[in-house]
């Protein structure tokens, strides 16, 4: 408007004072306002097709940008679906507000049910119920309950026996956001480790941790007038089926074993394994000691059956240890301590027993847990000696060999007798490094005596299971420089009985070697008859036993004479134990016996008085007799 008011006034400016128009004037006026129309023309267009260009380019980057948000969109609703988790939100209203795929798969739900429902509508649809367990809050939370914790925890036991587990963060305008897992396997792997810290994963008995925990609960609620025997078992000589038949046979007879001391205890007893071979029972009750006497007989019994692994038969004995609660204890500590002990004492007087606390069982068992210490230092500082006891050739009349006997001198307890101590180092396992040393010494001192002088060596059941009993004696004969066929190796029935398909193989290659062996106290064991017929025994000895009574007792004279005659048949030389008389050597003269042994030729000697002995003069007992033909 105000360039118009501005083009007039110029233009009365061309009017002269006589009211005449200045044509000329006027045209100039016209022409300079055309040529400034003419120049904010030219700016007008320039600046519309600016805005054309700036149009199109923000319709360009709207575009873009429109683009540039169904991107973002469909990436959300990729990564939002392809989440290992699931999703969901929930308004103020409770109402589904937004879910991802992994939630409706969770809980089995269809996607056209899930939007705008309620959790209600939700629970009522799913698969599942919320789970009950303790410490866990169930129920819908509302908005109040939202504002005191913002954050929950909730699980769902689906049907197909997953579980689900929520974490819903509730905000302040009562709307929620929720994470969901399936944590299945994470609590399956917790309960197997939570599983296994109290039990034995080989049997499934409880171990020795859930066991004291038993024992402390037990010992805590009992009554006045209650009694509680804990009983301690160890099976006997068990480590010998690891060693001849493998752990994992040994592992299978383990799980019968459980399985039948599990019968024997029933449900209403504690059984537990604390260790490889040993178990223990809890037992409750008024009747004691008897309840517990007669649950020791079952397992007993049931346990005195043969095991098998494939075809191969196992026999197996037990030991117990019986302590008794108030009378034993009433600390968890002191009544296993105390079971401990008494079983101790059932290996010691023999195994295959059970035996109950006493009090004076702690003192001997101090004295013996000092014997065993001592004994181990016995061995690395090679404290014993071999004493020599002469087998005298009845037919020969002469010494044809020594039985190698070992003697312990301690520094302080003096002379320790080998009944004191071969045991407790056939229970330690000191008796395989004691073997050992016996037999290198043996076959050293043997080196030293005439060429037909040989030398008889025992050798424990454990030294069969629990070393390499071939290359024991091959090294000993090496260093020594001793011929094979001058060492004799004696053992017991109990070396058979242990395992006889894994000890006959040994003694076959030890016989192959020209290596003589013997079977020690022939006629104490139960089955010493079947054994003769399972591996050629080279001589039979006849336990001192048997000669006590020969002279005056026809019966024991019958015995003798039996056993003799069955050596012979069989061609096994007869040796004769414990003979300390010239009527028990002249009867065994005439009985034709091969060898005898006892304290009326010599009681066992030092090494250095074995040249002594083999220049003494025959002994007679003043038969007369032939000598046999040679065996």
């Amino acid at each position: 408007m105000k360039a118009e008011a501005l083009f007039w006034q110029q233009c009365t400016q061309a009017i002269t004072d006589d009211g005449s128009i200045d044509a000329q004037r006027l045209m100039d006026l016209v022409i300079a306002t055309y040529r400034v129309h003419e120049s904010n023309y030219d700016k007008i267009e320039r600046n519309v097709e600016t805005l054309l260009r700036e149009n199109h380019v923000l319709r360009g980057n709207m575009s873009a940008l429109g683009q540039a948000f169904d991107g973002q969109k469909k990436l959300f609703e990729i990564i939002l679906n392809n989440l290992p988790l699931g999703l969901s939100v929930f308004d103020a209203d409770q109402r589904l507000t937004l879910s991802n795929t992994r939630f409706r798969q969770l809980f089995g739900l269809q996607e056209d049910l899930t939007a705008g429902a309620t959790i209600a509508d939700l629970t009522a649809k799913m698969r599942g119920t919320e789970s009950t367990k303790p410490g866990r809050r169930t129920g819908r939370h509302s908005a109040a309950t939202a504002r005191s914790s913002s954050l929950r925890r909730r699980e769902w036991l689906m049907d197909d026996g997953r579980i689900i587990q929520s974490m819903v963060t509730i905000l302040s305008d009562g709307s929620n956001i929720s994470i969901h897992a399936d944590i299945t396997e994470d609590r399956r792997a917790a309960e197997r480790i939570t599983y296994l810290a109290h039990h034995d994963p080989l049997t499934g008995l409880p171990n020795r941790i859930h066991f004291r925990e038993q024992v402390d609960a037990t010992l805590t609620e009992r009554k006045a007038n209650e009694q509680i025997a804990l009983v301690h078992l160890n099976l006997d000589r068990f480590k010998s089926i690891n060693n001849t038949m493998g752990v994992s046979a040994g592992d299978k007879i383990l799980q019968q074993v459980a399985e039948r001391v599990r019968a024997s205890a029933g449900s209403e007893n504690t059984l537990a394994r604390l260790g490889s071979d040993e178990f223990a029972i809890l037992q409750t009750g008024k009747q004691q000691p008897w309840n517990v006497t007669a649950l020791a007989e079952q397992i007993r019994r049931e346990l005195s059956e043969p095991f098998f692994h494939g075809e191969k038969q196992v026999e197996l004995s037990v030991s117990m240890g019986i302590a008794i609660a108030p009378e034993d204890g009433e600390e968890t500590d002191i009544l296993l301590k105390n079971a401990g002990v008494a079983l101790s004492h059932a290996k010691a007087d023999g195994r295959k027993r059970e035996r109950f606390f006493a009090s004076e069982m702690e003192a001997q068992m101090q004295l013996r847990h000092a014997l065993e210490a001592d004994l181990k230092t016995a061995v690395e500082n090679e404290e014993f000696e071999l004493h020599y006891q002469p087998l005298y050739d009845l037919s020969q009349r002469r010494i044809c060999g020594f039985e190698a006997l070992i003697r312990w001198n301690h520094p302080v307890r003096g002379r320790v007798p080998p009944m004191d101590f071969i045991p407790l180092a056939e229970e330690v396992g000191l008796v395989v490094d004691i073997g050992r040393w016996v037999l290198r010494r043996a076959c050293n001192d043997a080196a030293q005596w005439p060429e037909g002088i040989k030398i008889a060596v025992n050798v424990s059941a454990i030294q069969f299971s629990s070393s390499d009993l071939t290359r024991d004696v091959s090294e000993a004969l090496a260093a020594a420089v001793l011929s094979p066929s001058r060492l004799e190796l004696e053992i017991t029935e109990s070396v058979l009985m242990e395992n006889l398909s894994e000890v006959l193989p040994i003694l076959h290659a030890l016989k192959e070697r020209g290596i003589r062996i013997s079977m020690d106290d022939f006629g104490t064991g139960y089955s010493s008859l079947s054994y003769l017929s399972s591996f050629p025994f080279d001589k039979i000895k006849i336990d001192k036993s048997f000669v006590n009574d020969i002279v005056d007792n026809k019966e024991a004279h019958a015995i003798m004479h039996a056993i003799i005659l069955l050596g012979d048949a069989l061609g096994m030389r007869v040796t004769v134990e414990g003979v300390e008389t010239a009527a028990q050597l002249a009867l065994l003269e005439c009985e034709e016996c091969d060898e005898i042994q006892g304290y009326h030729i010599s009681p066992p000697r030092p090494a250095r008085e074995v040249p002594h002995l083999l220049s003494l003069p025959p002994k007679n007992g003043g038969a007369t007799r032939l000598p046999k033909a040679k065996r």
